[in-house]
């Protein structure tokens, strides 16, 4: 991530003085807080902001942040934190059961709370986000070969087998170039014959990949030698 590009912070509190209080006190730490107000559509609203983590209250009008929690897990992967009055183990159990990463308690200390947002984001975008061996990283994607899968912030996209095969050399070289012979070894199948044009319809269709959910990777083409992958300017 840009450093100049800030954490945006999904506040879905409907008491509109804890909110507004959340809203200050993250925008002191540096944060970029959007604080919900349409609850009967949390799910398009959040499609639309695309946080980088969510602040999520349970009882909220029309449904509760259970029903929220579980409905946006179905197209994003951020954390999201419940922060809730309701202290039982149930609901903290509940709460986890239905996608939520953790559990504040109000009343709370705002330096705990910070404390666990910072926990959730270097998980999930820092420092431990590449330490599993199945996930690279590069510029602003994340990629695994396990789920063939590329993700860009709260956006995934599916890869076929070859261009999981492809796209994994091409992270783990970057930004030296690759040549065309590397990456077709990837590709290579003992049942059956892989023709030179199979690498080029693989590249092309992971550039579209790219722009389906908006990264800056460029894949350029070393005329003559393969492929490198940088950053648009």
């Amino acid at each position: 991530m840009d450093q100049v590009e800030k954490y945006k912070i999904m506040i879905i509190e409907d008491d509109v003085v804890i909110a507004d209080l959340l809203q200050s006190h993250l925008c002191k730490y540096g944060f970029s807080p959007y604080c919900s107000r349409k609850f009967e559509m949390l799910d398009e609203e959040c499609k639309k902001i695309e946080p980088h983590l969510i602040l999520m209250d349970i009882t909220l009008p029309f449904y509760d942040g259970y029903y929220w929690c579980h409905k946006m897990r179905k197209f994003t992967s951020c954390p999201i934190i419940f922060i809730s009055a309701r202290n039982a183990d149930s609901d903290q159990v509940l709460a986890m059961r239905n996608g939520g990463d953790d559990y504040v308690i109000k009343p709370f200390s705002m330096d705990v709370l910070i404390a666990k947002i910072d926990a959730q984001l270097r998980r999930a975008y820092g420092e431990y986000a590449s330490a599993g061996q199945d996930q690279i990283m590069f510029a602003d994607c994340a990629f695994s070969m396990n789920k063939l899968q590329i993700t860009r912030k709260n956006q995934s996209v599916e890869l076929t087998k070859n261009e999981a095969l492809v796209i994994r050399c091409l992270f783990e070289k970057a930004p030296d170039v690759v040549t065309r012979e590397e990456l077709l070894n990837q590709i290579w199948d003992e049942d059956c014959f892989v023709e030179e044009n199979t690498l080029n319809v693989a590249i092309s269709r992971i550039r579209k990949r790219m722009e389906e959910i908006s990264s800056k990777i460029d894949i350029k083409a070393v005329r003559g030698v393969g492929y490198r992958m940088g950053v648009k300017e």
